[in-house]
């Protein structure tokens, strides 16, 4: 265990044994086993089954605990789960931002701490608020997505590898996200944790909250957990067979996508812009032999002001209309307005002749990576794309008019954000494109951990996903969650794929996260109805 981990979780232990708490070493270690087994659950380890009873040794260590010590032990499990999960935070700041080992390991400590508050409000409010088993089983679930989904939106929201990504390839499961949405999904995790652990209660003769678990409890509980669970892998099923025939009978789409495999370091380096531009017309050369509709290549595929840079862009438009396809490529921008200049993070839709018929900008920008928030407060700080000023945020929802078949553009993180997959499937997408430079991870796990998030927007929206990356992980994602073709890291590559076009909404796309509301609002009833009883 690095040792500032080793300090803090000691610190905690220390301030435990202060309170006078019947409590031992042994409760810290099960509060860190919880946190290896969430993380071991992720890509890159993809170990999903053990996400079906991550949370239990936590849960177990907070038996009997007062709120404030249960808090303590949630976040040493947070701490080093989001440690362990987000390392690569620290990778990408030292080789991308130029952020020395000493200050780039305190700020991913920081931000591991900030996510780790959200698991230690759950195991404060699962000690206060459940009293009874029943209780218990059916809260606990509902307080983890609430808080879910409020990480998703606090401080501009960062809802990364949420507990329900981790069934990403467990097709029969997530398929539930078409009404539920992720959150969905991670409420039956939730659930089947919780199931376990009142069973280990039972089995052990153990209490909780000083009650004892009866057979009645843990029968109901099981029944319980073994109807919803049984009833979401039935309804994937279903849907799976009812998606698969009606494949059978829709329209489909020939895409390519071109992964250029552009060093990071070298791919604003103005020397290296004339053999950028060549390899990707190259690789479109390759992908053009099978006749696509459309070439989609990744964010800022082209490391220069498209449309304004002239004998660059004409180097572009001039293999394009070679190929003579539909052009889907990612670039900076920018405009002028009130004597200033704004700049974008954009993608152009480009015809057979070459003309741009489209763009999108990117609605919601990365924090310090696309520009710096309170910057007049925090004037020393920088950006890790040092390239271009502060990017401007586009309109949310924006899609591209394509041959009948409206693109639903989502540029790098915009993926994680359910809510932006939705806006633009409402707006009438109906093929969603991801477009991304995960080349700042190099060959850690983000790459893998951020290619998963993307195949619960397939599903939750019924489209077909298509995504481009520059290093990769670049692939065809249908709309029951399948991977069609995905590319291995740091190689050239040039895939096409025929991918379905669906254009019925479903449940979650008109309604949105309604399932995420009604969790939030039963906990926060819990929460009010508790405060009341313990004024009177």
């Amino acid at each position: 265990m690095p040792r500032p981990v080793g300090l803090f979780c000691g610190s905690i232990y220390v301030k435990l044994r202060e309170n006078n708490i019947e409590i031992d070493k042994r409760k810290i270690i099960l509060a860190i086993l919880s946190g290896l087994l969430l993380t071991g659950s992720f890509p890159n380890i993809n170990l999903s089954w053990l996400a079906w009873f991550a949370l239990v040794p936590l849960l177990i260590s907070i038996r009997n605990l007062k709120w404030n010590d249960s808090f303590r032990l949630g976040l040493i499990t947070g701490l080093i789960h989001y440690l362990s999960l987000l390392y690569w935070l620290s990778y990408t700041m030292q080789t991308y931002g130029q952020l020395p080992w000493y200050l780039s390991v305190p700020v991913l400590f920081l931000m591991a701490t900030y996510l780790a508050l959200y698991i230690a409000t759950f195991a404060a409010l699962a000690t206060l608020l459940h009293v009874k088993p029943a209780v218990c089983l059916f809260m606990s679930p509902a307080l983890w997505v609430s808080l879910e989904y409020f990480r998703s939106f606090l401080f501009t929201g960062f809802p990364w590898e949420l507990l329900g990504y981790t069934q990403y390839s467990a097709l029969h499961i997530i398929q539930i996200s078409d009404i539920f949405g992720v959150y969905g999904v991670s409420f039956i995790v939730l659930l089947a944790n919780v199931t376990i652990y009142l069973g280990f209660l039972f089995f052990t003769g153990i209490h909780w909250q000083e009650i004892p678990i009866t057979k009645r409890d843990i029968i109901a509980a099981a029944s319980v957990s073994v109807i919803i669970i049984g009833a979401a892998w039935m309804y994937g099923a279903v849907r799976i067979k009812s998606l698969d025939d009606l494949f059978a009978g829709s329209a489909s789409k020939k895409i390519a996508v071109v992964q250029g495999n552009i060093e990071q370091s070298l791919k604003w380096d103005p020397a290296f812009q004339i053999e950028t531009i060549q390899k990707y017309i190259r690789l479109s050369y390759s992908a053009g032999r099978q006749k696509p509709e459309l070439i989609v290549w990744p964010e800022t595929a082209t490391p220069f002001y498209f449309l304004h840079n002239a004998r660059l862009s004409a180097m572009v438009v001039r293999g394009i209309r070679q190929i003579a396809t539909h052009f889907l490529i990612g670039s900076p921008s920018f405009r002028k307005k009130n004597n200033r200049i704004e700049y974008f993070n954009s993608s152009y839709l480009i015809d057979p002749d070459g003309k741009a018929i489209g763009k999108y900008d990117k609605a919601h920008l990365v924090p310090f990576g696309e520009y710096v928030p309170l910057k007049k407060w925090l004037p020393f700080l920088g950006k890790m794309v040092a390239q271009v000023g502060d990017f401007v945020a586009g309109n949310m929802g924006d899609t591209l008019f394509w041959n009948d078949s409206d693109l639903g553009v989502l540029i790098c993180y915009e993926i994680i954000f359910p809510e932006l997959s939705r806006a633009v499937t409402q707006n009438g997408a109906k093929i969603l494109v991801n477009i991304t430079n995960d080349a700042w991870y190099g060959r850690t796990s983000a790459p893998y951990q951020h290619f998963s998030i993307a195949v619960l927007r397939a599903v939750e929206n019924r489209r077909s996903l298509i995504r481009a990356a520059n290093t990769g992980i670049s692939g065809f994602i249908d709309p029951v969650g399948r991977v069609l073709a995905s590319t291995q890291l740091f190689v050239d590559a040039a895939v096409t794929r025929n991918v379905p076009v669906l254009t019925k909404k479903t449940f979650y796309t008109r309604h949105g996260d309604l399932f995420a509301w009604l969790c939030l609002i039963v906990t926060l009833f819990a929460i009010c109805r508790k405060m009341l009883k313990l004024k009177k």
